[in-house]
């Protein structure tokens, strides 16, 4: 365990970005009210970002996000670490790249989306990963000196549980503060305070940072996607039923698992564009484990493997396509006889993967109204369903 500093230390940065505390009922991971559970609703309104009060004198700020509360700034941080692609997402969208220290998951981001923004490069094959022999390292939070700390702590308890309230408490207090909620929707028997939506959470980190210009443009960006999208749905009865599985199912043993559309951060872009799930009224929960047959009972019009770009390349995709093409029973399935079999996006999605996923999936289901789906990269400018040169421009500071 690293020992704190002495008291009579030469201030360094690291006293320029404090931990202000939660004030939540008194415990550190406490749940309260605020934000919003996730609803479809609230979800696709995006949200406001509340400008801190500063003044000369006192040029501090505090953000406040459940689980930790109030948390008090005395600058923008500049260096930072997150868990995954949410918050990372969001930072780099940010124009915060190159405050990236670590990562606890520097595996399976779509970062192709990224290379499809002109003058965007995001590489992490040198960030950090603190993710290690199926446990975090506390030291490498100290080795790593981040000045803000993106995720929600109580999700990195449902990975390491090794890891206490105390931990993390001494992490905000001697390295940097902790700001995070897992937007993404895992149930809801392990918290007890609301989900953010995306633009909630993004609004939030963008208030962390102090850079609210950026988030304004994107969300503008945002809006206006949606209200394009949504005037150029077809009818709901015109739309293809669409059954959402995981690209990580067992396809050698025809073992899949199945997922009704919900709500939270993981589905947004499915609600976004009006799908039609064709599990939702078969599955009681989040997620069920399927056969060919059962797959066959519902028989949905498209088939959608979510984490197809996130955690298999093109290559392992068709692949396992391949498989379900050559089962007895999985050929039968009106999917793959039409050749809908499509690659779906990560749960753990920013503004710009969002961005993405909704364009993809847009093309993938409606081609008719929003043309073909070519592949990452692959989409002209004349039939962007997004401004992407736009989207780059607010990340490299042209806003």
């Amino acid at each position: 365990m690293v020992e704190n500093e002495p008291s009579d230390r030469t201030p360094t940065r690291r006293d320029c970005v404090k931990y202000g505390g939660a004030v939540v009922g008194g415990g550190l991971l406490a749940g309260c009210t605020g934000g919003s559970d996730g609803d479809p609703a609230t979800d696709t309104a995006g949200g406001d970002v509340d400008t801190p009060t500063r003044t000369t004198e006192d040029p501090s700020y505090t953000v406040t996000m459940e689980p930790m509360g109030g948390v008090r700034f005395e600058s923008p941080p500049e260096r930072w670490m997150a868990y995954f692609s949410t918050y990372g997402d969001m930072a780099i969208a940010l124009g915060q790249l190159d405050g990236l220290g670590g990562l606890i998951y520097t595996e399976n981001w779509p970062t192709g989306f990224f290379d499809a923004l002109p003058d965007v490069d995001v590489d992490l094959s040198d960030v950090p990963q603190l993710m290690g022999e199926g446990d975090i390292d506390k030291e490498a939070f100290y080795e790593l000196d981040s000045d803000v700390h993106l995720f929600d702590p109580n999700f990195i308890q449902l990975l390491d549980d090794d890891w206490s309230d105390e931990d993390f408490a001494e992490i905000a207090e001697n390295v940097g503060p902790i700001v995070g909620n897992s937007i993404r929707r895992r149930g809801d028997d392990w918290h007890d305070y609301p989900y953010y939506s995306l633009y909630e959470a993004f609004g939030t980190i963008a208030e962390v940072f102090d850079e609210r210009e950026r988030y304004e443009a994107l969300k503008e960006v945002h809006d206006e996607t949606l209200s394009t999208v949504r005037s150029e749905l077809p009818p709901e009865g015109e739309r293809p039923s669409v059954g959402l599985l995981s690209v990580n199912s067992d396809f050698e043993d025809g073992s899949f698992y199945a997922y009704p559309v919900h709500g939270g951060n993981g589905h947004k872009q499915y609600r976004d564009l009006g799908m039609r799930g064709a599990f939702d009224d078969e599955i009681d929960g989040s997620y069920a484990q399927w056969d060919y047959e059962q797959l066959l009972e519902v028989d949905p019009d498209v088939l959608l493997f979510q984490y197809g770009f996130s955690h298999v390349s093109t290559e392992e995709f068709e692949a396992r396509m391949e498989r379900m093409r050559d089962d007895p029973v999985g050929s039968q399935l009106s999917a793959v006889r039409n050749e809908r079999l499509y690659r779906g996006g990560t749960s753990y999605q920013g503004p710009i993967i969002n961005l993405f996923q909704t364009e993809i999936a847009a093309k993938q289901f409606y081609p008719e109204q929003f043309g073909e789906w070519r592949g990452v990269g692959e989409t002209p400018e004349d039939e962007q369903v997004f401004d992407h040169g736009r989207v780059a421009d607010v990340v490299t500071g042209d806003i």
